[in-house]
Parts: C-alpha cells; sequence; structure tokens
C-alpha cells in the first residue's frame, strides 16, 4: 500500500450540497431557503437563545448557587463503621471499597470522622482524621496513619 492508493471507506464521505445549480439538482432558485424573511437573507438567522425579543428563559431565571473549583472533597466515614473488621486489621480505603463500606473513593482519599464507638485495635491509613476519631482508634490501642 502507499499513500496515493489510500482512500477513504466507502459511503464514509458524503458529498456537499450544490446549491442554486438548475430546478432538477432539486436545490435550484432559492436553494433550500424558501421564499423571503430573515431565514432566507443572507447571514440571516437569529443567535442562540434569543426568543423575538420576549426576555430569554435564561435571564428570567435566578441565579442560584455557586460551586467551588478548588474545593477538596473526601470521601467520608464514622469511627462506627470500623467495628465492622476483625482485631488487629488494617484499613485503608481500598479495602473499605472492596468491602462494599464505601461506594466511591473520592480524588482526595478517605477522611475519618468520630461518630460512633470502636473496640477492635486497628490500623487506620487515611488522607485526613478529626482529632475526635484519632483519641478513640488510639485510646483503645490501635495506630492512626496520614497517607
Amino acid at each position: 500500500m502507499k499513500i496515493h492508493e489510500i482512500s477513504p471507506a466507502p459511503n464514509s464521505r458524503v458529498a456537499a450540497k450544490r446549491l442554486g445549480r438548475g430546478i432538477g439538482s432539486g436545490l435550484g432558485k432559492t436553494s433550500g431557503k424558501g421564499h423571503k424573511g430573515q431565514w432566507a437573507r443572507s447571514g440571516g438567522g437569529v443567535r442562540i437563545g434569543f426568543e423575538g425579543g420576549q426576555m430569554p428563559l435564561a435571564r428570567r431565571l435566578p441565579k442560584t448557587g455557586f460551586d467551588n473549583a478548588w474545593k477538596k472533597v473526601y470521601t467520608t466515614i464514622n469511627v462506627g463503621v470500623l467495628e465492622a473488621f476483625e482485631d488487629g486489621a488494617v484499613v485503608t480505603a481500598e479495602i473499605l471499597y472492596n468491602a462494599g463500606v464505601i461506594s466511591k473513593i473520592e480524588p482526595y482519599g478517605l477522611k475519618v470522622l468520630g461518630d460512633g464507638e470502636l473496640t477492635k485495635k486497628l490500623t487506620v491509613k487515611a488522607a485526613k482524621f478529626t482529632k475526635s476519631a484519632i483519641e478513640k482508634i488510639e485510646k483503645i490501642g490501635g495506630k492512626v496513619e496520614v497517607e
């Protein structure tokens, strides 16, 4: 195969409409634009969202909300959820995900909150911990590791 032998797949390229080339083409005379009016004119038509002078929907509705592009999103769990693991286990976001405890690992990782009770010595690896979570894990003899 040579570069001059390469051609597009059959029927993958559609020929452009040849407008104003006589009655037999089906696109002669008005070239598919109908008779007169805004849409028949050169440069005719209206911009997106224009509603004929009526106040557009986008301007009639109130502005609401704010989405911070730089916010840090964590997957959060409470200390009480960790009770499901056996004594001496190492708990990470991946292990929680595989166990079905969390449904998604957010971009900034796992954050452990202090709600609930814990009675087992666990090594918990997460991106962030609250003070009360650290207190509850270490009180029992577990370890907290910030990843």
